[in-house]
């Protein structure tokens, strides 16, 4: 490199940030951030692809942004809204199923304690077959029950949840639109 190619490159200080993100959200975040001046910093050439203990792709997402960039408070609070709504997003993702979890849990319980009468009943010094028939029933229907009203409550939570979730990434994508103008 000579003297003239090194006096036209002028130092640009960056701000490291990395972000670690279900793989399916890669793209979304990279595209969210560089609204905010961030860009990938292409410097690293693993890939960043983990495996979590749940069997679900990690990314982890590297980015840099210029420490003088114009309208850096600005940006700065566009992008901590930006991630207040993705976190938004996964509980509302998170709630499409939770209440569907807990009734489904608590029905199987209730057919495990209809199933440990009726064991009862039968280990009974004497045997109470008719008692044991009585409580075995409802306690299949307690082991049965709970796969069909899973289904049934989440479907019911996610019609319900959908919306929400667009109008966040409504939000999100106008949030992104507002810090992209104060880019360019």
């Amino acid at each position: 490199m000579d003297v003239t190619a090194r006096q036209q490159k002028s130092f640009v200080g960056y701000e490291y940030r990395e972000i670690v993100t279900d793989s399916s959200r890669f793209s979304f975040l990279l595209d969210g951030y560089e609204s905010f001046g961030w860009e990938e910093d292409g410097s690293l050439t693993e890939s960043g692809m983990t495996r979590s203990a749940s069997l679900q792709q990690k990314a982890v997402l590297r980015l840099k942004r210029n420490r003088k960039i114009v309208n850096k408070m600005e940006l700065t609070r566009l992008e901590r809204n930006f991630e207040a709504c993705m976190d938004e997003i996964d509980r509302l993702e998170k709630a499409k199923t939770s209440a569907a979890t807990m009734y489904a849990i608590i029905a199987g319980v209730i057919g495990t304690a209809f199933m440990a009468g009726s064991t009862f009943a039968v280990t009974a010094q004497p045997p109470h077959y008719i008692l044991c028939i009585l409580l075995a029933v409802p306690g299949f229907l307690g082991w049965i029950v709970p796969y069909f009203l899973y289904k049934k409550i989440a479907e019911k939570q996610t019609q319900k949840i959908t919306p929400l979730i667009e109008a966040k990434y409504d939000e999100i994508y106008e949030i992104c639109e507002k810090g992209h103008k104060l880019l360019y």
